[in-house]
């Protein structure tokens, strides 16, 4: 079962994550290390997708080094 979109959003905050914002149901995370952003789409109650959480994951793992 994929995870729920609030789980992503958790899960980047975690890692020190800032919501800049977004257009409807879109969110914009970054990160002071990265020199890019991390955008979910969805309502939080929505299964993620694939590939949202895969760039989640990753992008989390970057932030760490």
């Amino acid at each position: 079962m994929p995870p729920k979109i609030r789980e992503l959003i958790r899960d980047l905050e975690r890692a020190g994550f800032v919501n800049r914002g977004g257009k409807g149901s879109h969110r914009n995370f970054k990160h002071p290390k990265l020199r890019y952003s991390v955008t979910i789409s969805g309502n939080a109650g929505e299964d993620a997708d694939r590939y949202q959480v895969s760039r989640t994951r990753i992008a989390i793992e970057e932030s760490k080094k």
